[in-house]
C-alpha cells in the first residue's frame, strides 16, 4: 500500500518538443555569426551542447548530441572533449558517452540564487497549493528563447499531481505559464519573440499567432491567461505574469493540474481571484 500511496502524473516533454527546444540557440547562432564580429562561435556551440541535455537524459553519445544540435560530428567531439576537461561534462569510461558535470549544477544554483522572486513568492505559492483542490501544482517560470523554464515548483500532497519539475522547459506560446510571460512583456518584445518562433517553426505560424492573441485577450479579460488542453490535452492551467524587484524580468506564475481532476471552471471560480491577489501582493507588471 505504501508503494501506491502517491501516484504522480508525469507529462514529460515529447521528442519533437525537445528538438524544438535545442534548435533555439542554433538558429540564433547562424544569424549572429554572420553579422557580429564579437560573437564567439565556439562558445555558442559549447553552450548549445550543454543545453541539449534534458531532464530525462542520463548519458548522451557524440552522435546523439550531433543529431540534437545539428553540429558536425567532429565539431561535437572536440567540444565535448573540451567540456569534459573543464568539468562541465563527465565521460563514461565504458561507453564513451557524456553526462552533465557538477559545474553545470553550480551555474544553475547561481541562477536561482539571483532570482529573488522565487523566494518572495514561496509562501504565496504554498498558499495557492492549499486551496480547495488537492491536486494542484503551482510553478514559477522565466522565458528562455521560445520556452518557459521552471524556476520553482510547489505541489499538493494528494495522490495525483503534475510531475513537472525545476528546469522543465515548456512551450512559451502554448502553456499557461508561457502565455502569462507573453502577456506581461511589452508589445514590441512580443513581436520580437513571435518572429523568432515563426522563424524556428514556420509551419506553426497560424497557431503561434492565434495563441498569442488568446494570451493577450485572456489577460485583458481575466487578469491571467489560460491553457485548457492547449499544450497537452491532459493539462489545465491558469497563469499570471509578475515582475522582478528591479523591474527588468517578467516571470509567469502557474496554477494547474491534470484535466481529469482540475477543470477549467474550478480554476476560474476557485483559483482565479487567489492568483490575482497573489500577484497583486507582489506588484503587477
Amino acid at each position: 500500500m505504501e508503494q501506491l500511496e502517491r501516484c504522480v502524473v508525469n507529462y514529460g516533454t515529447s521528442q519533437s518538443e525537445k528538438i524544438m527546444a535545442t534548435d533555439e540557440l542554433h538558429s540564433d547562432g547562424h544569424a549572429t555569426e554572420e553579422n557580429d564580429r564579437q560573437f564567439v562561435t565556439a562558445l555558442a556551440r559549447g553552450l548549445e551542447i550543454l543545453a541539449c541535455f534534458k531532464t530525462d537524459d542520463r548519458y548522451l553519445s557524440n552522435q546523439e548530441i550531433a543529431q540534437r544540435t545539428h553540429l558536425a560530428r567532429p565539431t561535437v567531439s572536440r567540444l565535448t572533449y573540451t567540456l569534459m576537461k573543464t568539468d562541465y561534462l563527465l565521460r563514461n569510461g565504458n561507453s564513451g558517452e557524456y553526462r552533465l558535470g557538477p559545474k553545470v549544477l553550480q551555474l544553475g544554483f547561481s541562477t536561482l540564487a539571483a532570482t529573488n522572486v522565487a523566494e518572495r513568492f514561496s509562501d504565496l505559492m504554498n498558499d495557492l497549493c492549499r486551496g480547495p483542490n488537492g491536486h494542484i501544482t503551482v510553478a514559477l517560470a522565466e522565458r528562455s528563447g521560445t520556452r518557459a523554464v521552471y524556476l520553482a515548483v510547489h505541489r499538493s500532497r494528494q495522490a495525483v499531481t503534475l510531475s513537472i519539475d525545476v528546469g522543465a522547459r515548456l512551450p512559451l506560446f502554448y502553456s499557461g505559464i508561457g502565455r502569462a510571460i507573453l502577456a506581461g512583456i511589452s508589445e514590441e518584445e512580443r513581436a520580437m519573440v513571435l518572429k523568432k518562433a515563426i522563424d524556428e517553426f514556420p509551419g506553426q505560424r497560424e497557431r503561434l499567432e492565434k495563441s498569442l492573441d488568446e494570451a493577450v485577450s485572456d489577460y485583458a479579460k481575466y487578469g491571467y491567461c489560460t491553457s485548457f488542453g492547449s499544450w497537452k490535452p491532459e493539462i489545465n492551467a491558469i497563469a499570471a505574469p509578475i515582475r522582478s524587484l528591479d523591474g527588468t524580468v517578467i516571470y509567469g506564475v502557474n496554477v494547474g493540474g491534470p484535466s481529469f481532476l482540475v477543470s477549467p471552471e474550478e480554476l476560474h471560480e476557485e483559483y482565479g481571484d487567489r492568483l490575482r491577489q497573489a500577484v497583486n501582493a507582489l506588484g503587477e507588471p
